[in-house]
């Protein structure tokens, strides 16, 4: 990142953080209007840690870079309200952009890849019924299957029709293979309670 900034005379880099704690210290101590950070840290995720900052900082424009270019990723990013999602292979006049946009609109979201996530989510959008979302959030939240049948009132082998029908759309064998093809297509969204 510094590499990255060196040359911008509006950008000032004011402090360096190598894990999310330190990175919790540092926007204590320094104040910064920007935080970058990676997916994966050493002690913990990128995207927990953005949600914690944007908790004591409201304001604070929060840039993730990660190498996993996946729309999953993608749409966390979204969700959890960042200002900007770039690929760690992306360019400086990217990374400088994503930051002066993070600065100036910390809470309207930017990046790269998102006009085409947009577009295959919308292409999966119809893909399951309103019943089958139902039935693949509570497959989520880790409810079993004769559980999932009492909550919406009808036999457990109707479910277990909506799961079979869930993965034959998703083109998946097991429940874990369904919730990441449902992450990664938009189809469901990481609550904060279950993740």
């Amino acid at each position: 990142m510094a590499s990255a900034v060196a040359d911008c005379p509006d950008i000032t880099l004011v402090g360096e953080a190598g894990s999310a704690a330190a990175a919790l210290a540092a926007v204590d101590r320094y104040r910064p209007t920007v935080v970058s950070t990676g997916l994966l840290l050493p002690d913990g995720d990128g995207l927990a840690l953005a949600a914690r900052l944007r908790q004591r900082v409201p304001d604070l424009g929060v840039v993730l870079l990660s190498a996993v270019a996946e729309d999953g990723v993608l749409y966390r990013a979204l969700d959890a309200g960042l200002s900007a999602y770039l690929s760690k292979s992306a360019d400086t006049g990217a990374v400088i952009a994503a930051i002066r946009h993070a600065a100036t609109a910390p809470h309207a979201f930017t990046s790269p890849a998102l006009p085409v996530a947009l577009r295959a989510r919308r292409e999966h959008t119809g893909l399951l019924s309103q019943r089958e979302h139902e039935v693949l959030r509570l497959m989520r939240d880790g409810t079993s299957l004769p559980s999932i049948a009492g909550r919406l009132g009808v036999r457990e082998s109707t479910v277990k029709t909506y799961v079979g029908r869930i993965y034959e759309k998703l083109k998946v064998n097991n429940r874990a293979q369904a919730l990441m093809a449902a992450l990664n297509h938009g189809l469901l969204a990481v609550d904060a309670e279950a993740a």
